[in-house]
């Protein structure tokens, strides 16, 4: 199982890529963009145009790479009603869709506490939990529904014909797994949930080969089909078969993600976005994340942003600051608005202080989990220079960018190989600056001041 064919199904993008389980680099890769359709009923992902593409991609890439496995994974806060015939119950629901919200009242004084969930509650379809509530008692065709899946296990499905729900999706801010005892919440038995779920399965787990129909329509052999799992613990998966902890892992892309294994023990506070994950070993993980790939894009409005070192040399002697949130509704400062401390001259100066804030609000996101030891950086965060040493200087500790296209695929085609040798040494290593630690310090103050400096 050398080569494996991931789909990786993004927020943003669509992708299908053959990894080499060897070197964990993807030798090629397929993608579109996951556009969302406005509806009727209500937003919702083209699962129809992703199967396409997805079989598309399988059969161009199978008939140049020798395949030998299937792998899943997909963003979380994702679930999928399906009939007795195996259609659709209902269209697959778009997680920033706010009709959940209108049943807000409702769901609050059914849902299980932090506790046993270490689900904080969060707006629109975030947690799945909300959604599936929202759609049993808005839509009757919720009542045609049979089964339940989480969404790399739609995608699993799809290609073998064999239904299961795992507890990296299951423990993903649902409000539908109890991390501690490894088991569904009150919540499920309470709704009478239990009924549409299929068995539990470990993501590394191959549900079955691919369908007969598949492997005559796509000339491909019958591959076995991995039960896939979540994309933030795809990117950590790698890592806890190859560190020794303690350690964390930020996967960047639309959300940054922070993971801690092994970390000093701490009481999440759910109000600044802090949950438990729950890892590909069935482990609880301590995990804090924003919107960070959002919020870059909203900072850089279609440009170009780079920045020289004369620049980064002028954010840190003019102190300009970005100060959270630029997008309100997610992190660990949700509810405050954007503001510099002063105005960046130029976008060279707009670039430095753009990467040195997503760095400090990863910074902050580390210390609320507890997170101790090196810092590794997947996704595309892990090529800007600013964003790596910032990181490092807030932390006061080593820093490891991964410089894998994405290291949500490589850790999902982890899932079919044996256990890889332990790290070593890291090359790259970043290590902490003392010029830029005096940033972060002040950045931090402004932040607590709630003002300007």
């Amino acid at each position: 199982m050398s080569r494996v064919a991931v789909l990786d199904i993004g927020k943003t993008n669509v992708k299908v890529a053959v990894v080499d389980t060897a070197s964990g680099a993807e030798v090629a890769v397929r993608k579109m963009p996951n556009r969302v359709r406005p509806g009727p009923p209500y937003p919702h992902y083209d699962t129809e145009a992703h199967w396409a593409f997805l079989l598309r991609s399988l059969q161009e890439l199978g008939a140049e790479h020798e395949l030998g496995a299937i792998a899943v994974t997909t963003h979380g806060a994702t679930g999928v009603l399906i009939d007795a015939d195996g259609a659709l119950a209902l269209p697959v629901i778009d997680y920033e869709h706010d009709g959940p919200d209108r049943l807000a009242a409702e769901y609050d004084a059914l849902r299980p506490s932090f506790e046993e969930t270490g689900t904080p509650r969060l707006p629109c379809g975030l947690n799945l939990g909300a959604q599936l509530f929202w759609q049993m008692r808005t839509f009757p065709e919720a009542e045609n529904a049979a089964t339940f899946l989480t969404y790399p296990q739609y995608w699993s499905w799809q290609l073998t014909g064999v239904a299961a729900v795992e507890a990296t999706s299951l423990g993903c801010h649902t409000d539908l797994w109890a991390p501690d005892r490894g088991s569904f919440s009150s919540l499920v038995d309470g709704m009478n949930w239990r009924r549409l779920m299929p068995p539990v399965r470990k993501a590394t787990e191959v549900l079955g080969p691919l369908r007969p129909d598949l492997v005559l329509e796509l000339g491909l052999p019958e591959l076995p089909v991995l039960c896939g799992i979540h994309d933030s613990n795809a990117s950590l998966y790698p890592h806890l078969l190859r560190r020794e902890p303690p350690f964390s892992v930020v996967s960047t892309g639309t959300w940054v993600v922070c993971m801690a294994v092994g970390g000093r023990t701490v009481r999440l506070d759910p109000t600044r976005d802090t949950l438990v994950n729950v890892n590909a070993l069935g482990d609880p993980v301590p995990s804090a994340r924003f919107m960070g790939g959002r919020e870059y894009e909203l900072v850089r409005r279609g440009r170009e942003l780079t920045c020289s070192e004369d620049d980064v040399a002028r954010v840190l002697e003019d102190g300009v600051m970005l100060l959270p949130a630029v997008e309100p509704g997610s992190g660990p400062f949700r509810g405050r608005q954007r503001r510099w401390t002063r105005e960046p001259e130029d976008e060279g100066q707009e670039a430095a202080a753009l990467g040195f804030y997503l760095a400090l609000m990863t910074a902050t996101c580390l210390v609320t989990i507890g997170a101790e030891g090196p810092c590794v950086v997947e996704g595309p965060f892990a090529a800007s220079g600013e964003y790596l040493k910032m990181l490092a200087a807030a932390t006061g500790r080593p820093v490891i960018p991964s410089f894998g296209i994405t290291g949500t695929a490589a850790g999902a085609a982890l899932l079919s190989s044996s256990t890889p040798n332990r790290v070593a040494q890291d090359a790259n290593e970043v290590m902490p600056s003392k010029a830029l630690a005096a940033y972060a310090d002040a950045w931090l103050t402004a932040v607590a001041q709630g003002c300007t400096l």
